[in-house]
């Protein structure tokens, strides 16, 4: 095979139309945005704009609170973990933390704090280190003989 014969992929390459190049090229003059106007310049920034009437942003009142202090947790349950060590992902003799959970690739960012939740069932007998865990995961994981170290 050469490079001639490599074929350009189906659908990915549209001929781009060159815009405001002579009134005879179907896209000139005006370029397709029509006469006059403020939509017609470059620039142009009206998303919430409602011709001068009160936005409907500002018209509704605020509701509810966010708390800006909320811990956001990257969740892992409990019958996930059992599936990675079935699979030999997670080695169960080693202690279970962020940067294990890393170098398997459970876990993107480590950034966020990781938490265990008890959803499915544990078998293997492991020790969390540095995790935070839910009650129910918690006493999963002492049940089926693991240890759980202190949160950071």
């Amino acid at each position: 095979m050469s490079l001639a014969q490599i074929l350009e992929n189906t659908g990915s390459f549209q001929k781009r139309k060159r815009l405001g190049r002579g009134i005879g090229s179907g896209k000139g003059k005006t370029a397709g945005r029509g006469h006059k106007g403020q939509k017609s310049r470059s620039g142009v920034a009206i998303k919430g704009f409602e011709g001068g009437q009160m936005p409907i942003y500002r018209r509704l009142p605020k509701r509810g609170f966010n708390n800006i202090f909320t811990v956001k947790y990257q969740a892992i349950n409990l019958d996930k973990i059992q599936f990675l060590i079935d699979n030999k992902k997670i080695d169960s003799s080693k202690v279970l933390n962020l940067e294990l959970l890393i170098d398997c690739g459970i876990i993107k960012n480590s950034n966020k704090p990781v938490k265990i939740l008890g959803q499915g069932e544990i078998k293997t007998k492991i020790s969390v280190e540095y995790i935070v865990c839910s009650k129910s995961a918690e006493e999963k994981i002492k049940k089926a003989g693991g240890t759980i170290s202190e949160s950071k």
